[in-house]
Protein backbone atom coordinates (compact mmCIF):
# COMPACT_ATOMS: atom_id res chain seq x y z
CA UNK A 1 0.00 0.00 0.00
CA UNK A 2 1.36 3.46 -0.82
CA UNK A 3 2.12 6.01 1.89
CA UNK A 4 -0.98 8.02 0.94
CA UNK A 5 -3.74 5.46 0.28
CA UNK A 6 -6.47 6.49 -2.13
CA UNK A 7 -9.51 7.56 -0.10
CA UNK A 8 -12.95 6.17 -0.78
CA UNK A 9 -15.89 8.37 -1.72
CA UNK A 10 -17.68 9.89 1.26
CA UNK A 11 -20.94 8.63 -0.24
CA UNK A 12 -19.73 5.03 0.16
CA UNK A 13 -18.50 5.23 3.75
CA UNK A 14 -20.08 3.28 6.58
CA UNK A 15 -20.63 5.00 9.94
CA UNK A 16 -19.38 5.47 12.55
CA UNK A 17 -16.00 6.87 11.58
CA UNK A 18 -12.72 6.68 13.48
CA UNK A 19 -9.54 8.72 13.35
CA UNK A 20 -6.26 6.84 13.49
CA UNK A 21 -3.13 8.81 14.42
CA UNK A 22 0.36 7.34 14.16
CA UNK A 23 2.84 9.59 15.97
CA UNK A 24 6.40 9.14 14.69
CA UNK A 25 9.67 10.85 15.39
CA UNK A 26 9.71 12.34 11.88
CA UNK A 27 6.12 12.42 10.65
CA UNK A 28 2.66 12.01 12.11
CA UNK A 29 0.14 10.18 9.94
CA UNK A 30 -3.60 10.63 10.31
CA UNK A 31 -6.37 8.68 8.65
CA UNK A 32 -10.15 8.91 8.76
CA UNK A 33 -11.38 5.33 8.61
CA UNK A 34 -14.91 4.00 8.38
CA UNK A 35 -16.29 1.13 10.43
CA UNK A 36 -15.42 -1.40 7.72
CA UNK A 37 -11.75 -0.34 7.75
CA UNK A 38 -11.64 1.73 4.58
CA UNK A 39 -9.66 4.96 4.52
CA UNK A 40 -11.93 7.94 3.87
CA UNK A 41 -9.24 10.64 4.08
CA UNK A 42 -5.51 10.76 4.79
CA UNK A 43 -3.14 13.46 6.02
CA UNK A 44 0.49 13.60 7.11
CA UNK A 45 2.39 16.34 8.94
CA UNK A 46 5.95 16.82 10.13
CA UNK A 47 6.14 16.01 13.85
CA UNK A 48 8.78 18.67 14.63
CA UNK A 49 9.86 17.01 17.84
CA UNK A 50 11.95 19.99 18.87
CA UNK A 51 8.82 22.15 19.24
CA UNK A 52 7.49 19.90 21.97
CA UNK A 53 4.45 17.72 22.58
CA UNK A 54 1.91 20.51 22.98
CA UNK A 55 2.71 21.73 19.47
CA UNK A 56 2.35 18.18 18.14
CA UNK A 57 -1.05 17.82 19.79
CA UNK A 58 -2.21 21.08 18.19
CA UNK A 59 -0.97 19.73 14.85
CA UNK A 60 -3.03 16.59 15.41
CA UNK A 61 -6.14 18.64 16.12
CA UNK A 62 -5.64 20.63 12.93
CA UNK A 63 -5.02 17.36 11.11
CA UNK A 64 -8.31 15.94 12.35
CA UNK A 65 -10.11 19.05 11.10
CA UNK A 66 -8.36 18.64 7.75
CA UNK A 67 -9.56 15.05 7.49
CA UNK A 68 -13.15 16.02 8.22
CA UNK A 69 -13.08 18.84 5.68
CA UNK A 70 -11.53 16.56 3.05
CA UNK A 71 -14.23 13.96 3.57
CA UNK A 72 -17.04 16.48 3.89
CA UNK A 73 -18.28 15.05 7.20
CA UNK A 74 -19.01 16.51 10.64
CA UNK A 75 -17.08 15.64 13.78
CA UNK A 76 -20.26 14.07 15.16
CA UNK A 77 -19.72 11.23 12.68
CA UNK A 78 -16.47 10.28 14.47
CA UNK A 79 -16.83 7.98 17.46
CA UNK A 80 -13.28 7.90 18.76
CA UNK A 81 -9.60 8.54 18.03
CA UNK A 82 -7.01 5.78 18.10
CA UNK A 83 -3.52 7.07 18.91
CA UNK A 84 -0.38 5.05 18.21
CA UNK A 85 2.79 6.36 19.85
CA UNK A 86 6.33 5.20 20.51
CA UNK A 87 6.91 3.49 23.84
CA UNK A 88 7.41 2.99 26.61
CA UNK A 89 3.94 3.96 27.78
CA UNK A 90 1.75 3.86 30.84
CA UNK A 91 -1.43 2.77 29.11
CA UNK A 92 -3.64 3.09 32.17
CA UNK A 93 -2.64 6.71 32.73
CA UNK A 94 -2.20 7.54 29.04
CA UNK A 95 1.38 8.71 29.51
CA UNK A 96 4.37 8.78 27.24
CA UNK A 97 7.15 7.69 29.59
CA UNK A 98 10.67 7.86 28.12
CA UNK A 99 10.37 7.55 24.31
CA UNK A 100 13.88 7.56 22.88
CA UNK A 101 12.93 9.28 19.62
CA UNK A 102 10.91 12.00 21.36
CA UNK A 103 13.42 13.72 23.67
CA UNK A 104 11.87 16.18 26.07
CA UNK A 105 8.45 14.53 25.83
CA UNK A 106 8.87 12.33 28.89
CA UNK A 107 6.01 11.68 31.33
CA UNK A 108 3.66 13.57 29.02
CA UNK A 109 -0.13 12.91 29.37
CA UNK A 110 -0.63 12.57 25.65
CA UNK A 111 -3.91 10.63 25.66
CA UNK A 112 -5.78 13.24 27.69
CA UNK A 113 -4.18 16.19 25.89
CA UNK A 114 -5.23 14.80 22.51
CA UNK A 115 -8.72 14.02 23.79
CA UNK A 116 -9.18 17.52 25.25
CA UNK A 117 -7.73 19.32 22.22
CA UNK A 118 -9.60 17.28 19.60
CA UNK A 119 -12.83 16.96 21.59
CA UNK A 120 -13.01 13.18 21.15
CA UNK A 121 -12.26 10.17 23.37
CA UNK A 122 -8.90 8.51 22.68
CA UNK A 123 -7.67 4.93 22.76
CA UNK A 124 -3.86 4.89 23.06
CA UNK A 125 -1.51 2.06 22.04
CA UNK A 126 2.14 1.34 21.44
CA UNK A 127 2.92 1.98 17.77
CA UNK A 128 4.15 -1.56 17.02
CA UNK A 129 1.08 -3.03 18.72
CA UNK A 130 -1.16 -0.76 16.68
CA UNK A 131 0.61 -1.83 13.49
CA UNK A 132 0.02 -5.46 14.44
CA UNK A 133 -3.67 -4.76 14.90
CA UNK A 134 -3.75 -3.00 11.54
CA UNK A 135 -2.34 -6.05 9.81
CA UNK A 136 -4.78 -8.26 11.75
CA UNK A 137 -7.78 -6.13 10.82
CA UNK A 138 -7.05 -5.02 7.27
CA UNK A 139 -3.71 -6.49 6.16
CA UNK A 140 -1.98 -9.82 5.68
CA UNK A 141 -3.50 -11.20 8.88
CA UNK A 142 -7.14 -10.56 7.95
CA UNK A 143 -8.03 -14.26 8.07
CA UNK A 144 -5.97 -15.00 11.18
CA UNK A 145 -7.37 -15.57 14.66
CA UNK A 146 -3.99 -14.73 16.14
CA UNK A 147 -0.77 -13.24 14.82
CA UNK A 148 2.65 -11.89 15.67
CA UNK A 149 4.06 -8.87 13.82
CA UNK A 150 7.78 -8.14 13.91
CA UNK A 151 8.83 -4.77 12.50
CA UNK A 152 12.39 -4.76 11.23
CA UNK A 153 14.19 -1.43 11.37
CA UNK A 154 16.58 0.40 13.67
CA UNK A 155 15.27 -1.88 16.37
CA UNK A 156 12.82 -4.77 16.34
CA UNK A 157 9.26 -3.82 17.20
CA UNK A 158 6.65 -6.39 18.06
CA UNK A 159 2.93 -6.79 18.33
CA UNK A 160 0.76 -9.78 19.26
CA UNK A 161 -2.98 -10.09 18.60
CA UNK A 162 -5.08 -12.99 19.87
CA UNK A 163 -8.76 -13.00 19.00
CA UNK A 164 -9.28 -9.22 18.69
CA UNK A 165 -7.15 -8.53 21.77
CA UNK A 166 -3.69 -7.00 21.87
CA UNK A 167 -1.20 -8.53 24.27
CA UNK A 168 -0.29 -5.30 26.07
CA UNK A 169 0.73 -6.74 29.43
CA UNK A 170 0.27 -5.76 33.06
CA UNK A 171 2.94 -3.07 32.81
CA UNK A 172 2.16 -1.69 29.32
CA UNK A 173 5.16 -3.59 27.92
CA UNK A 174 3.60 -6.65 26.32
CA UNK A 175 4.95 -7.95 22.99
CA UNK A 176 8.39 -6.33 23.29
CA UNK A 177 9.59 -9.15 21.06
CA UNK A 178 12.85 -7.45 20.12
CA UNK A 179 14.18 -8.14 23.59
CA UNK A 180 13.86 -11.91 23.40
CA UNK A 181 17.26 -13.39 24.25
CA UNK A 182 18.67 -15.48 21.42
CA UNK A 183 22.34 -15.57 22.50
CA UNK A 184 23.07 -16.31 26.19
CA UNK A 185 26.82 -15.75 26.03
CA UNK A 186 28.09 -12.94 28.27
CA UNK A 187 30.02 -11.46 25.33
CA UNK A 188 27.05 -11.52 22.97
CA UNK A 189 26.07 -8.41 21.04
CA UNK A 190 24.27 -5.62 22.89
CA UNK A 191 21.14 -3.78 21.79
CA UNK A 192 20.14 -0.11 22.05
CA UNK A 193 19.27 -0.53 25.72
CA UNK A 194 22.58 -2.27 26.41
CA UNK A 195 20.84 -5.60 26.94
CA UNK A 196 22.94 -8.61 25.98
CA UNK A 197 22.13 -11.19 23.32
CA UNK A 198 18.69 -9.97 22.25
CA UNK A 199 16.93 -10.42 18.93
CA UNK A 200 17.28 -6.68 18.34
CA UNK A 201 21.03 -6.81 18.98
CA UNK A 202 21.43 -9.18 16.04
CA UNK A 203 18.57 -8.24 13.71
CA UNK A 204 18.08 -4.52 14.26
CA UNK A 205 19.73 -2.38 11.61
CA UNK A 206 22.71 -1.51 13.77
CA UNK A 207 23.14 -5.21 14.61
CA UNK A 208 23.12 -6.13 10.93
CA UNK A 209 25.60 -3.37 10.10
CA UNK A 210 27.71 -4.25 13.12
CA UNK A 211 28.05 -7.87 12.06
CA UNK A 212 29.13 -6.80 8.58
CA UNK A 213 31.69 -4.37 10.02
CA UNK A 214 33.07 -7.06 12.33
CA UNK A 215 33.61 -9.33 9.34
CA UNK A 216 35.46 -6.55 7.50
CA UNK A 217 37.69 -5.91 10.52
CA UNK A 218 38.43 -9.63 10.62
CA UNK A 219 39.78 -9.38 7.07
CA UNK A 220 36.84 -10.45 4.90
CA UNK A 221 36.91 -9.01 1.39
CA UNK A 222 33.81 -7.19 0.20
CA UNK A 223 32.65 -4.18 -1.78
CA UNK A 224 31.35 -2.97 1.57
CA UNK A 225 34.94 -2.16 2.59
CA UNK A 226 35.18 0.59 -0.02
CA UNK A 227 31.78 1.97 1.00
CA UNK A 228 32.83 2.01 4.64
CA UNK A 229 36.08 3.78 3.82
CA UNK A 230 34.37 6.34 1.59
CA UNK A 231 31.34 7.12 3.76
CA UNK A 232 32.56 6.24 7.23
CA UNK A 233 29.65 3.83 7.63
CA UNK A 234 27.39 1.27 5.96
CA UNK A 235 23.61 1.11 5.78
CA UNK A 236 21.35 -1.95 5.58
CA UNK A 237 20.28 -0.73 2.12
CA UNK A 238 23.90 -0.76 0.95
CA UNK A 239 24.31 -4.26 2.34
CA UNK A 240 21.19 -5.36 0.46
CA UNK A 241 22.38 -3.74 -2.76
CA UNK A 242 25.76 -5.42 -2.44
CA UNK A 243 24.06 -8.75 -1.81
CA UNK A 244 21.95 -8.28 -4.94
CA UNK A 245 25.17 -7.62 -6.83
CA UNK A 246 26.59 -10.97 -5.73
CA UNK A 247 28.90 -9.83 -2.91
CA UNK A 248 29.45 -12.94 -0.73
CA UNK A 249 29.82 -11.15 2.61
CA UNK A 250 26.75 -8.97 2.04
CA UNK A 251 24.65 -11.97 1.04
CA UNK A 252 25.93 -13.93 4.03
CA UNK A 253 24.97 -11.04 6.31
CA UNK A 254 21.42 -10.94 4.97
CA UNK A 255 20.86 -14.69 5.24
CA UNK A 256 22.51 -14.83 8.65
CA UNK A 257 20.02 -12.18 9.76
CA UNK A 258 17.24 -14.54 8.67
CA UNK A 259 18.78 -17.30 10.79
CA UNK A 260 18.92 -15.11 13.89
CA UNK A 261 15.40 -13.83 13.30
CA UNK A 262 14.17 -17.41 13.09
CA UNK A 263 15.39 -18.10 16.63
CA UNK A 264 13.11 -15.42 18.02
CA UNK A 265 10.20 -16.52 15.85
CA UNK A 266 10.49 -20.12 17.05
CA UNK A 267 10.21 -19.00 20.68
CA UNK A 268 7.18 -16.86 19.86
CA UNK A 269 5.44 -19.66 17.96
CA UNK A 270 6.01 -22.15 20.77
CA UNK A 271 4.69 -19.61 23.30
CA UNK A 272 1.63 -18.30 21.45
CA UNK A 273 0.86 -20.84 18.68
CA UNK A 274 -0.34 -18.10 16.30
CA UNK A 275 -1.93 -18.52 12.89
CA UNK A 276 0.53 -16.07 11.34
CA UNK A 277 3.91 -14.45 11.90
CA UNK A 278 4.33 -11.33 9.79
CA UNK A 279 7.46 -9.34 8.99
CA UNK A 280 7.07 -5.60 8.53
CA UNK A 281 9.21 -2.50 8.77
CA UNK A 282 11.64 -0.86 6.40
CA UNK A 283 14.44 -3.43 6.60
CA UNK A 284 12.86 -6.24 4.61
CA UNK A 285 15.58 -6.54 1.93
CA UNK A 286 13.16 -5.71 -0.84
CA UNK A 287 10.15 -7.52 0.56
CA UNK A 288 7.57 -9.56 -1.28
CA UNK A 289 8.24 -10.13 -4.96
CA UNK A 290 11.86 -9.02 -4.76
CA UNK A 291 14.45 -11.77 -5.34
CA UNK A 292 16.52 -10.94 -2.25
CA UNK A 293 13.44 -10.36 -0.11
CA UNK A 294 11.97 -13.68 -1.16
CA UNK A 295 15.26 -15.46 -0.49
CA UNK A 296 15.40 -13.83 2.95
CA UNK A 297 11.82 -14.95 3.69
CA UNK A 298 12.53 -18.49 2.46
CA UNK A 299 15.56 -18.66 4.75
CA UNK A 300 13.46 -17.52 7.71
CA UNK A 301 10.78 -20.10 6.97
CA UNK A 302 13.28 -22.93 6.58
CA UNK A 303 15.19 -22.05 9.73
CA UNK A 304 11.95 -21.81 11.73
CA UNK A 305 10.39 -24.99 10.39
CA UNK A 306 13.27 -27.28 11.35
CA UNK A 307 13.11 -26.08 14.97
CA UNK A 308 9.35 -26.36 15.49
CA UNK A 309 7.35 -29.12 17.06
CA UNK A 310 6.13 -31.40 14.24
CA UNK A 311 2.48 -30.38 14.70
CA UNK A 312 3.38 -26.75 14.04
CA UNK A 313 5.75 -27.08 11.09
CA UNK A 314 3.12 -26.60 8.41
CA UNK A 315 0.50 -24.87 10.53
CA UNK A 316 1.91 -21.36 10.98
CA UNK A 317 2.06 -18.88 8.12
CA UNK A 318 5.20 -16.74 7.91
CA UNK A 319 4.93 -13.88 5.44
CA UNK A 320 5.59 -10.20 4.81
CA UNK A 321 3.15 -7.62 6.13
CA UNK A 322 1.31 -5.64 3.46
CA UNK A 323 0.13 -2.33 4.95
CA UNK A 324 3.59 -0.78 5.15
CA UNK A 325 3.70 2.65 6.77
CA UNK A 326 -0.11 2.79 6.97
CA UNK A 327 -0.41 -0.08 9.45
CA UNK A 328 -0.07 2.22 12.47
CA UNK A 329 -2.90 4.63 11.78
CA UNK A 330 -5.16 1.87 10.42
CA UNK A 331 -4.52 -0.26 13.49
CA UNK A 332 -5.06 2.69 15.82
CA UNK A 333 -8.39 3.38 14.15
CA UNK A 334 -9.24 -0.31 14.43
CA UNK A 335 -8.54 -0.28 18.16
CA UNK A 336 -10.75 2.79 18.55
CA UNK A 337 -13.47 0.91 16.67
CA UNK A 338 -13.05 -2.12 18.93
CA UNK A 339 -13.48 -0.04 22.09
CA UNK A 340 -16.58 1.59 20.62
CA UNK A 341 -18.13 -1.75 19.72
CA UNK A 342 -17.33 -3.20 23.14
CA UNK A 343 -18.95 -0.24 24.89
CA UNK A 344 -22.02 -0.52 22.66
CA UNK A 345 -22.42 -4.18 23.62
CA UNK A 346 -22.38 -3.25 27.31
CA UNK A 347 -25.26 -0.78 26.96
Amino acid sequence: MPDSPPPISSTDLKLPLFVGIDLGGTNTKLGLVDVSGRTVAYHSVSTKVELGPDHAVEQMARGVDHLLQSAGVEKSAVARIGLATPGPLDLEKGLLLTPGNLPGWWDYPIRDRVADTCGLPVRIANDANAAAFGEYWMGTGTNSHSLVLLTLGTGIGGGIVVGDHLVEGSHSSGAECGFLVIDPRPDARRDSGNLVGTLEAYCGSYGVVGRAKDALVAGRESVLAAILQRNGGITPLEIAQAAEGGDPLARETVLETAQYLALGIVSLIHTIDPDSVLLGGAMNFGGAGHPLGEEFLHQVRSAVRCRLLPALRDAVRIDFATLGGNAGYIGAAGLARLVTLELAEQT
